[in-house]
Order: structure tokens, then C-alpha cells, then sequence
């Protein structure tokens, strides 16, 4: 009787050491998984060179991989930022065409002739500024690149802070798109999105904390009018910006 009790007993721990060296399998895969490197969708503006060094700290500068849209917006001066940030920092930078969609979804940053709301439209319309399936076309890119070198990661700088609520930078669409890439390709992907709760004086903390306030403050292309650092000032993304400065510098984080 005490045998069989023994045996009984060994037979469980076997089985549970067994399960215990699957859990730490599964755990292994996915603590690898997590690190194995991202793909930033970078635009060359506040919240994505943010998102750019927050990757690259990490997963490490060699493991991150910034991708830029060049989808037509009438201002090329974001583009330029971008290139010249990810070269001056030693980043490997993709740029791809993406114009086709000028074609598709009309709007103030692809249209010379339409000029930027400079306040949010009253009702359920959204800003002009709005590029309907931007976003998802540069998550599905950006999940097919990430595939295609082996990462599991993509980064994106939305918010639900941002005063436009745009449709594309809810959580809810990033988790549906997470799935929906995941289930296209066969291939676990994760998309991390380390602003999406984050106000604008939240954003300019952590670039601080990050060590690249200047490089936010002076060198980045937020402005829907394509001006470099604090902008044209009259745009909503310019007032958004700089009222999130001046909350950070009195301390309203």
C-alpha cells in the first residue's frame, strides 16, 4: 500500500514538473517574442520620435526598425525630420510610397487647396486633417515587415489624448487590428502603443525621461502646416502641442 502511495506520489510530481517545464517553455517563447526587436511606425513628428527612443531603449537600437509613409501629404517636411533623425541617432530607416491614398481619402494634409480646420468641428464630423485608413495601412505594412525580419513588435505613437478622437487611434481599433494582422499572417504580433493614455504634457515628461526634450522641442514636425519644432502656432496640432508644453514646464503631469 505505502508502494503504490510512492508511486502515485512521484507520478504527480513527474507530471507537474512536467507542466512546470511546459509553463517555462511558453514563458520563454514569449519573453523572446517580446524582445525580439520592433518595427516604429515613425513620422518624424513629437509622438512617434518619442515612441522611437522609447523602442530603441528596449529593445536596443539594432534591434528597432523605424518604417516612414511617404502617402502624398502636401508637407514633405515631416518625411525630411524623419530621415534626418533616424540618420543623425544611427537608426536604419525604411521609407515606402504610400500615395495611392492621396487618391482615396481627400483631406487637408493631402489636398493644396484645402486649408486646415483651426478648430474641431462641432457634432460627430471629424477634423479635416482626418486620413481615412491611414492607420491601417501602415499597421498591415508594418505587420508584414515585422514578419518578414523575424519581430513579433510594432510601435505607433496614437492617443486617445489627442483633441481630434480620431477613429484609427482608439484602443479599440489597435486591438482589433492586432488580432486581424495576426490572424492574416499566420504570425503572433503585438502592437504596443506607449501613449495611448498619455496627455501632451505626459508626452513631453517622457521625452524628457528619455533624454530628447530638445530634439522633440526643436527638430520635430508636428504641425499640420509643416513647420518644424513649435510651429505655425494656429493649428490645431500646434495648440495641442504647445498647451501640452506649457502644462509639463508648471507641472501638470
Amino acid at each position: 500500500m505505502e508502494d503504490k502511495t510512492e508511486n502515485n506520489q512521484k507520478t504527480d510530481n513527474n507530471q507537474e514538473n512536467q507542466n512546470k517545464h511546459q509553463n517555462n517553455q511558453k514563458n520563454n517563447q514569449k519573453n523572446e517574442k517580446d524582445n525580439d526587436g520592433a518595427v516604429v511606425i515613425f513620422s518624424g513628428g513629437q509622438d512617434s520620435t518619442t515612441c522611437l527612443f522609447w523602442a530603441e531603449k528596449i529593445y536596443g537600437k539594432e534591434n528597432v526598425l523605424p518604417v516612414s509613409f511617404d502617402y502624398g501629404q502636401k508637407h514633405k517636411k515631416e518625411l525630411e525630420a524623419a530621415e534626418n533623425i533616424t540618420k543623425r541617432y544611427g537608426f536604419s530607416q525604411m521609407i515606402l510610397p504610400l500615395e495611392f491614398l492621396k487618391s482615396i481619402a481627400v483631406c487637408a494634409l493631402t489636398e493644396e487647396n484645402i486649408e486646415v480646420d483651426k478648430e474641431i468641428p462641432k457634432g460627430e464630423d471629424y477634423p479635416n486633417t482626418f486620413v481615412p485608413g491611414r492607420n491601417l495601412f501602415f499597421l498591415s505594412i508594418a505587420g508584414v515587415i515585422a514578419r518578414n525580419n523575424g519581430r513579433h513588435n510594432i510601435i505607433t505613437g496614437v492617443s486617445e489624448s489627442d483633441f481630434s478622437g480620431y477613429p484609427d487611434c482608439r484602443e479599440e481599433f489597435i486591438k482589433s487590428a492586432e488580432k486581424t494582422i495576426s490572424l492574416a499572417m499566420d504570425y503572433e504580433i503585438k502592437i504596443h502603443t506607449p501613449l495611448m493614455h498619455k496627455t501632451k504634457a505626459e508626452t513631453w515628461k517622457m521625452a524628457e525621461e528619455l533624454g530628447i526634450i530638445d530634439l522633440i522641442a526643436e527638430e520635430t514636425v508636428t504641425c499640420y502646416n509643416g513647420i518644424a519644432g513649435s510651429g505655425c502656432g494656429e493649428c490645431p496640432a500646434c495648440t495641442l502641442r504647445q498647451k501640452g508644453l506649457e502644462e509639463y514646464k508648471n507641472g501638470k503631469y
